[in-house]
Parts: C-alpha cells; sequence; structure tokens
C-alpha cells in the first residue's frame, strides 16, 4: 500500500505551479494583443444588460480570468461609466467565460505541449514588436498549462492508493458539502477557478474522485471565485460593493440549486456523455460548461430583480452614470454642412472626459489614504486606460471635423483650444497614475510617509481639487475674473510645494522619516501634484484664448518641461 511520503509533491507543487504560470502567460499576452480594442468593446456595447452578458463572456475568454472582468467591471461602475444593471451582465457572462478554460484542458495534445513551450519561447526571445512578443507569451503560455498538469498527472494518479487519501475521497463521494467546501477553500486561495477544476480533472481522470464527489468541487469553484471581488470590494465605495455582491449572490443561489439537484444533473451529465462518446476530463469540461450557462440563462431575466435586492442588502447611493454618447462622434456628424453641431457634440464629451479625469485623482487620493488590493491598483489603471481611450475618440473626431471646408475662422480656433484642453486632461489622467504607482511603492514597502507628510499631500489634493473645478468652470464659461483666482490657486500650489519639499529635507536631516522608500519619492510625489496645478492653467488658458481683447494674452504653460 503506497504511503504519503512516497509521493514525489515536489513535482505536484512544481506542476500546478506551471500550470498557474501558464494561465497568467495566456491571459496577459492575450489581454495585450486585444489592447484597446478590449476596452473599446466594453464602452460600445455594453449599452443594455444583454450585450453586456456578451462582452462579459468575450473579455472572460480573452484574459483567462473571471475574476479580471469583475475587476475592470468595479472599476468601470466607481467611475459612473456603467450602472450595475450593466455590470450586473458582464458578470453573468464571466461565468460563462470561464469555462472555456476547462475545455481547453480537456484537449488531448499532451505529445505537442512542449512545442507550445519552445515556440513561444522562440517568439519571446527573438521577437521585435511588443504586440509579437505577447502572441510569445500566449503560445507559451497554452503549452505550460498542459505541461504542468502532466507533469502532476502520475502523482495524482498515484494519491488514489494511499489510504489516508482513500478515506477522504470516500467521505467526499458520501458528502457532498465536504467536496464543495474544499472548491471553494481551495479556489479562493489560489484565486483561480482554472486551476481547482484543472486538477480535479486530471484527479478523475485517474480514478482518484468519483463523478459524484468532482461536481461540487466545480460548484465549490464559482464559489471560490468571488474571493477576488471581496478583496476588491473591502473599504471600496457602494459601487464596487454591489458589483461584488451580484457575483457573489450569483454564484451563491447557483451553487445551491445545483447541490439540491446534484444526484440527477451527475447522472444526466454522464448518461449525456455517454451517449455522445465523451470521456474522461472533458466530462468535467462539460458538466462546467452546462452548469454556468444554464444557471445564466435561468437567471438572466431575474437580473434587474437581483440588482434591486443587492441594492436593499448594501445601502447607499452609487455613482450617477455618465453618458459620453462616443458613438454619435461619428464621420457623417463630423462632415456635415454645420461643423458647429459637430463641434458641441465634441465639447459635450469633453465635458464629460473631465468628469472621469475628476474621479480618477479622486481615486488616487483614496487610495493613498486607504490603501487597498492589487484589484484596487488595477480599477486605477482600467480607469487611466479609459481616459486614454476617450482622448483618442473625441481627437480622433475633431480632426476629422478639422477637414470640413465649411469651417469658419471662430470654428478652427474652438478645434484648436479643444484639442489642447483635451491633451492636457489626459496628461491629468497620466499623472494621477503616477501618483498611484509611487503609493504603491511605497505600501509594497511595507512602510508609510509621515503624518506631517501626508498632512502636506492631502493639502496639496484640496489645493488641486479647487483648481480643477476652476479651470473646467473657465472652459464652460469664459470668465477672466475665475481665471484670475486659478492663477492666484497655482501660486498657492506653488508655495505649498516649496514649502513641504523644505520640511521633508529638515526631517531627512534629523533622522524622522519611517521610510527611505517613501523619502526618496516624496519630492517626486510633491512634484507630480505641482504639475498637475500647471495643467488646470493650461486648460484654463486654452479656453480663454481667441475669446478675449488683445490686451489678455495668457502664454500657455509647456506641458513638456513641468
Amino acid at each position: 500500500m503506497m504511503e504519503l511520503t512516497s509521493i514525489r509533491w515536489d513535482i505536484i507543487l512544481g506542476g500546478f505551479g506551471l500550470f498557474l504560470i501558464g494561465i497568467n502567460f495566456m491571459g496577459d499576452g492575450l489581454k495585450a494583443v486585444a489592447g484597446d480594442k478590449l476596452r473599446d468593446y466594453i464602452d460600445r456595447y455594453t449599452t443594455n444588460p444583454f450585450s453586456a452578458l456578451l462582452i462579459g463572456i468575450a473579455i472572460t475568454i480573452v484574459m483567462q480570468s473571471s475574476s479580471a472582468s469583475t475587476a475592470i467591471t468595479i472599476g468601470l461602475v466607481r467611475a459612473g461609466l456603467m450602472n450595475l444593471e450593466q455590470a450586473a451582465g458582464i458578470v453573468m457572462g464571466a461565468n460563462i467565460g470561464t469555462t472555456v478554460t476547462s475545455l481547453l484542458i480537456s484537449l488531448d495534445i499532451d505529445n505537442f505541449v512542449l512545442y507550445f513551450v519552445f515556440i513561444g519561447a522562440m517568439i519571446i526571445c527573438f521577437g521585435k514588436k511588443q504586440k509579437i512578443k505577447s502572441t510569445g507569451y500566449i503560445i507559451l503560455g497554452f503549452g505550460l498549462i498542459f505541461f504542468g498538469l502532466n507533469s502532476m498527472g502520475d502523482e495524482l494518479a498515484a494519491i488514489k492508493d494511499v489510504p489516508a487519501f482513500m478515506s477522504f475521497a470516500e467521505a467526499m463521494s458520501t458528502n457532498p458539502l465536504l467536496s464543495l467546501l474544499a472548491g471553494t477553500i481551495m479556489t479562493g486561495a489560489v484565486q483561480a477557478s482554472a486551476a481547482t477544476i484543472g486538477v480535479v480533472q486530471k484527479m478523475y481522470e485517474a480514478g482518484a474522485l468519483t463523478f459524484s464527489a468532482v461536481l461540487p468541487f466545480v460548484f465549490g469553484a464559482n464559489i471560490g471565485t468571488t474571493v477576488t471581488g471581496i478583496l476588491a470590494s473591502i473599504g471600496g465605495s457602494t459601487a464596487a460593493k454591489r458589483t461584488a455582491g451580484i457575483h457573489i449572490l450569483f454564484n451563491i443561489i447557483g451553487t445551491t440549486i445545483g447541490m439540491l439537484f446534484l444526484v440527477p444533473y451527475a447522472n444526466f451529465i454522464q448518461w449525456f456523455c455517454a451517449e455522445l462518446n465523451i470521456g474522461g476530463m472533458m466530462q468535467i469540461a462539460v458538466a462546467h460548461i452546462v452548469f454556468n450557462t444554464v444557471a445564466t440563462i435561468v437567471f438572466f431575466p431575474l437580473l434587474r430583480q437581483f440588482c434591486s435586492l443587492i441594492r436593499l442588502i448594501v445601502r447607499g447611493e452609487e455613482p450617477k452614470k455618465i453618458e459620453i454618447n462616443i458613438d454619435e462622434l461619428d464621420a457623417h456628424l463630423a462632415n456635415t454642412e454645420l461643423p458647429a453641431v459637430a463641434i458641441s457634440a465634441a465639447r459635450d464629451a469633453i465635458f464629460k472626459l473631465a468628469d472621469v479625469v475628476g474621479e480618477d485623482v479622486s481615486d488616487s487620493r483614496d487610495y493613498l489614504n486607504k490603501p487597498g488590493t492589487d484589484e484596487d491598483f488595477e480599477n486605477l489603471r482600467q480607469s487611466e486606460s479609459m481616459i486614454n481611450s476617450l482622448d483618442r475618440k473625441i481627437t480622433e473626431f475633431l480632426v476629422q471635423v478639422s477637414a470640413n471646408s465649411n469651417l469658419t475662422a471662430v470654428d478652427q480656433a474652438d478645434i484648436r483650444r479643444d484639442l489642447e484642453i483635451i491633451k492636457n486632461l489626459e496628461r491629468l489622467g497620466d499623472l494621477s497614475m503616477n501618483l498611484s504607482e509611487f503609493y504603491k511603492m511605497v505600501q509594497e514597502d511595507r512602510s508609510g510617509l509621515t503624518s506631517f507628510a501626508m498632512g502636506d499631500i492631502n493639502s496639496m489634493y484640496d489645493k488641486f481639487k479647487e483648481m480643477y473645478a476652476k479651470a473646467i468652470a473657465v472652459y464652460r464659461t469664459k470668465d477672466k475674473i475665475i481665471y484670475e483666482e486659478l492663477i492666484a490657486l497655482e501660486e498657492e500650489m506653488d508655495k505649498a510645494e516649496y514649502v513641504a519639499r523644505q520640511a521633508h529635507f529638515t526631517r531627512m536631516s534629523k533622522n524622522q522619516c519611517e521610510s527611505s522608500v517613501a523619502a526618496s519619492i516624496y519630492c517626486d510625489i510633491l512634484g507630480t501634484l505641482e504639475r498637475m496645478g500647471d495643467h488646470c492653467c493650461n486648460i484654463a488658458k486654452s479656453a480663454l484664448l481667441d475669446y478675449v481683447d488683445a490686451s489678455f494674452n495668457p502664454t500657455l504653460t509647456d506641458t513638456t518641461t513641468k
């Protein structure tokens, strides 16, 4: 009789590690290749819950992670770019998209996996362009998934002969709740349902687990995958908590129903697979796909009821959805005989972009004061990506309008002004992301800024908020009095930055800084906030050009050096 000590645990753990790395490589590669197209699809096609469902399926397949798609969704809801009903559609779609990984794992390509590893590695090492290298990561990840599983295969098969595991497997077969709990814990620990399902697929193929014990594992994986959303929502906004709550509610109710009908469902899947001559790991993939798809089809008509229920459970205000209507900025409108109409539509979109930028800066401040998780940081990255996408779309539209033969001199001045303002807004998004990266460095160092430093940074954030509101007000009203107030605030911001910097040098000389990392980047944080104030002035100066008399001649700040 084989003992636990006879099992090569190093092979099992190493193979599992390669399997997880493979999933990450393939997901990151797919996401990099998709690039901004992924964001464009989310922007354009999530106008209603059904289209959001389809997008949820697509982006989860691309990123190979329902947790990642849920994190993106939380960021969009928090930024006011998507309502809860749309978010619920993506979450439901993610549950279908995540089943594709178990289907891939079931493919019989054992004899070719190392070729995939070799080809992927060669592309990564010798590829010149980043997208080519990303394709290499997809191929390498695909190969590592199967190589990792194959490495575990023989040792997992041997486990079935260990008396201790035989007793555990028998207990899981007679007590499905034990399998459910094991699947939930394992998935929550590694934060990847595909990892749990991949392992039990191998164990089922090896005869170490019965089909009735494997199915609750699959159901438990659905619950365990909500852990990422829970972590992302801790300390987060109402919108983040509700989006995570929808994911949890949907998966728990679906799993409960699945457990109630476990025996007839298991019998149906085995009969269905026998009829189609489907065996081995593919049976688990079929069970996973059918269960998640049917649950989504059944619950989708109740989506609004789910949202109403979660609003009752999680109280609070959620952000009003920002309607940017980018689809209206099309070539037909750009070429209209009345270009002023097109310019007005672009201006409305710019004001919405300004709202997104303002929210993004506020989120970076929250990340400073309430250190969050990797999911919070990813949400900030997604917001910055959204700003870049909107910048590109509005700019492309205005360039189309600028080719219109009916433009007047005033129209041309309007376009020039709006392009300047868009670029300053986009740069504010970049600088806000830079700040978040600085804060992440401090968090990863497990240190912190002194209370004096935190006070100075928050004071500069307060000044920026006031400056930004005035800059947008000048753009909206062309009010020179507000502009003069803004310039006075800029002088205060410059002075605050100088005073804070000198106080920091004094603390350093007295060895009062708590962290070398925080101390080294503190001046970079102050400088970034000061530059953000300069961009507010740039927005206002651009807005006033061509709208004032000749005696008023504001000079734009050089954003390449500020």
